[in-house]
């Protein structure tokens, strides 16, 4: 067999043997020619087996799952994953996109790591497809941004605020890829206003399984478009983005409510949302001075421009938290934006960013939830949480219009999610199954979860009531967009 369809940085495994293709019979990489050999295409980047970082893909953020792929691709182009997906689907071999994203500007390489908590991004022994060799801001332009899926939000939004605009929606930590926060929906604190990250996308370009590039928009392949997007990258691997961007405010006033009582709390969130008087609105579930109990805490944010300082007795009109404790504090929009980098920058001196964290996200209905919490504040210690947080806060279900992001039935919602940082030596196997009772209760009330976090456990009757009505047409996606289902097996929704 010939060589010549070997690009000179095609494969390098080892002390620089080049790796011809995949044996058939084997299974295998093989370094050399033979009749079972199926070659490689000509890459423009390059497909590592061993060697320079290949470590960093075999686990990711949550420190939960390691499974090591068989090869990874850096493309050069995106006619690289169109290629390698192909290759793939003809030999069966699984392929996931792993964003590799993380503060790399401060941190370098040692920044890095597959952001998803329980091995959502892991090939399962496939093709990892290193997500940064496609990390452009290919353009910004007033109301609009096209971005690859490898670039990150905190990139998007320094490119954005210099001509004056930003994403509607923003996560809580910036230093995650566009493509990878998409592919579950992206929510953030102004998900009142403007519903999920994925509510924000005009356009994409997703490689399907098939290796064929698609263009998708709510008006032209639409199916791919709704498949794709919280979609988990189960019917394609989005390679481009075009955003909607907004007015890049001037300050942020962050106002701070403490609660003790929980229906309080539940209530002042709930009228905070209704007549959306703040710009971003989250929450947190925080233990008291004392370490003896847990209390509320309503996070706000109202935007306004340089030299006009915004109304704060009118804003917090009608809300009752606990006298003399509400903090006001004035910052710049991108201070605010960047905040948890401070926090992110602590737990790592502190050496508990390497370590496992089992985290759990839900969706409750607002009919339900102040059941869901006064049992979950029961069972939960302060060892659960760690050095983490307790976000926890309400939506508009009319806001999200992502039909794969499953939320409960209900016109508001809450999310829960519990993004623990556990001191060493804590019992994470029992914080596993503690994440399993508490989902298996938020399923009973009515809730959902979200396709980050870890639940152990997950089976084919579980994924087939979280999608509910939706299950046929996300079966009917895999099979017409995957046929081979070798797209992220991590996920674990179609099957192991």
């Amino acid at each position: 067999m010939s060589r010549s369809g070997l690009s000179r940085r095609a494969l390098i495994a080892g002390a620089g043997a080049a790796v011809v293709g995949w044996n058939t019979a084997a299974r295998a990489w093989s370094a050399e020619p033979g009749a079972q050999v199926a070659e490689l295409p000509a890459l423009d980047g390059a497909v590592t087996l061993r060697g320079e970082g290949l470590e960093r893909f075999s686990g990711d953020f949550g420190h939960l799952v390691t499974a090591a792929p068989r090869a990874v691709l850096r493309p050069g182009s995106v006619r690289d994953v169109q290629k390698v997906v192909a290759f793939a689907r003809r030999h069966r071999i699984p392929v996931a996109v792993n964003g590799q994203s993380g503060d790399a500007a401060v941190l370098g390489a040692a920044g890095l790591e597959s952001h998803s908590n329980y091995g959502q991004a892991n090939p399962r022994g496939g093709i990892a497809v290193d997500a940064r060799g496609l990390g452009r801001i290919v353009s910004v332009k007033p109301g609009e941004a096209v971005v690859e899926a490898g670039a990150t939000w905190a990139q998007l939004v320094d490119a954005g605020l210099a001509l004056g605009w930003v994403p509607p929606v923003l996560t809580d930590y910036l230093h995650l890829s566009v493509g990878g926060t998409l592919s579950v929906g992206g929510i953030g604190g102004a998900v009142q206003h403007h519903g999920l990250q994925s509510d924000t996308v005009r356009e994409l370009e997703v490689v399907t399984g098939t290796g064929e590039l698609v263009t998708a928009s709510r008006t032209r392949n639409r199916e791919l478009f709704e498949a794709v997007l919280a979609g988990g990258g189960q019917a394609g691997l989005i390679v481009r983005a075009t955003l909607a961007l907004v007015p890049a405010p001037a300050r942020s006033t962050v106002f701070t409510l403490a609660y003790d009582d929980l229906d309080a709390y539940l209530a002042d969130q709930e009228k905070v949302l209704a007549d959306g008087r703040f710009d971003l609105q989250v929450g947190n579930v925080v233990r008291s001075a004392d370490g003896g109990r847990w209390r509320y805490t309503a996070e706000l944010v109202a935007y306004g421009e340089a030299g006009r300082p915004v109304d704060r007795e009118a804003l917090l009109a009608g809300l009752a938290p606990v006298a003399g404790e509400t903090a006001v504090v004035e910052q710049s929009w991108r201070e605010y934006a960047f905040r948890v980098d401070a926090f992110a920058g602590y737990l790592r001196s502190a050496g508990l960013w390497g370590l496992a964290k089992p985290w759990l996200s839900l969706f409750l209905p607002a009919s339900s939830v102040g059941v869901f919490m006064r049992e979950a504040a029961e069972s939960l210690t302060a060892g659960d949480l760690g050095a983490g947080l307790l976000l926890f806060y309400p939506y508009a279900r009319e806001r999200v219009r992502t039909p794969l992001a499953v939320l409960p039935e209900g016109r508001v919602g809450w999310h829960f999610d519990l993004l623990a940082f556990p001191a060493p030596g804590a019992d994470v196997p029992a914080m596993l199954e503690r994440n399993r009772r508490l989902y298996e209760r938020a399923v009973a009330l009515g809730g959902k979860r979200y396709l980050i976090g870890a639940v152990p456990g997950m089976t084919g009757a579980d994924w087939q009531a979280h999608y509910g009505g939706l299950w046929e047409r996300v079966e009917r996606a895999k099979r017409r967009f995957d046929p081979a289902g070798i797209l992220t097996p991590g996920q674990g929704i179609h099957g192991a």
